[in-house]
């Protein structure tokens, strides 16, 4: 089968990898749909996260179940699937809670490498959801959405509690950063401000429920939430980038109080112990728990009550994943679909 394998920055190469098989009873085999390219496949790309020799790429994928193991009893070969960027079993004490992506035995399925034609998916009854029959091709872009940026937005949005008399702040205009916007939206939050420098996707922000938009960063971007808010800071506020400047610009946008949803891959982030302090925010983030969602957020998709897939601004065969690496890096595309 074909498959994207990253040997070095900025060096994306589709090539033969050998064909999944059943390694574990609880495993599953699908043959994919549709996958994609996240912000996060970028920092390898570009260097910042260090390879340890060619790296198979992709954790974000939907498709049809060709095969299943002895114990899988949730799936059945035939289904359409959406599934986690993290794998997990679903009955561990952390899936229990309602922190699936930090489950005992997670695997994170770059491991795997989803970029291609098929895929092994562990831990398949805690990690797959069937949709209620075959979706058209429609809808596909979305439900591949909801594998791991709008689960992710989701996961922002509520961490940082928004909800219905709440303002809403944004930082971070790519697809996660967005996928927070339209969350917010179906929260029921009565004011969402996404923070963005580029019209298209200011543009697409305001479709999916923005009501400001704020150009300026760093304190001036702060000064100009709390201008917008009276003074106070937002309510709720969703990191979505990962930087040392997004995470210092997402809690002081906050007011005292409110709450800040991290969910941006995070980079050398330090933070002062006297800023947190005084700040007086709650803080929660980290790997978005989308198992936990898939179910809802799949309803929401089949009923058409939201459409996610319109993150999606490039579509490109998986043989060109390369050149979709490239216009992402480039920032000439929010998010690259890839047809296997």
């Amino acid at each position: 089968m074909r498959g994207a394998v990253l040997y070095a920055p900025g060096d994306v190469r589709v090539e033969d990898r050998p064909e999944p098989a059943i390694v574990e009873p609880t495993d599953a085999i699908i043959r994919l749909s549709a996958t994609c390219i996240c912000g996060s496949d970028l920092w390898p790309y570009r260097g910042v996260e260090k390879l340890d020799g060619p790296a198979v790429m992709g954790h974000e994928y939907v498709g049809v179940v060709e095969e299943v193991g002895s114990e899988v009893t949730t799936v059945r070969p035939g289904q359409f699937v959406v599934g986690s960027f993290v794998a997990a079993d679903g009955t561990c004490e952390i899936c229990r809670s309602g922190y699936p992506s930090s489950c005992v035995h997670r695997v994170f399925m770059n491991e795997v490498g989803t970029q291609s034609e098929r895929a092994r998916i562990p831990l398949a009854d805690g990690t797959l959801v069937a949709t209620p029959g075959m979706p058209g091709a429609e809808l596909i872009p979305s439900l591949l959405a909801a594998s791991d940026v709008l689960g992710t937005g989701w996961f922002g949005a509520v961490a940082a509690q928004a909800g219905p008399g709440k303002t809403v702040a944004v930082v971070g205009d790519g697809a996660v950063g967005l996928m927070a916007v339209l969350a917010a939206k179906q929260l029921g939050a009565e004011r969402i401000i996404a923070m963005s420098r580029h019209a298209t996707r200011q543009k697409l922000a305001r479709e999916f429920g923005a009501t400001d938009i704020v150009t300026e960063r760093g304190e001036a971007g702060v000064a100009q939430i709390k201008d917008l808010t009276g003074g106070l800071g937002a309510h709720s506020v969703v990191e979505a980038v990962g930087t040392q400047e997004s995470m210092r610009q997402a809690i002081g946008s906050a007011r005292p109080g409110g709450h800040v949803g991290f969910v941006g891959v995070n980079h050398d982030v330090a933070l002062s112990g006297d800023e947190l302090f005084f700040a007086q925010v709650s803080l929660l983030g980290g790997p978005a728990p989308v198992r936990r969602f898939l179910p809802e957020l799949i309803e929401l998709i089949w009923e058409r009550k939201i459409d996610p897939g319109k993150v999606f601004d490039l579509t490109l065969p998986l043989d060109q994943a390369a050149e979709g690496y490239q216009a992402m890096d480039e920032r000439r595309a929010i998010k690259v679909l890839l047809q296997p």
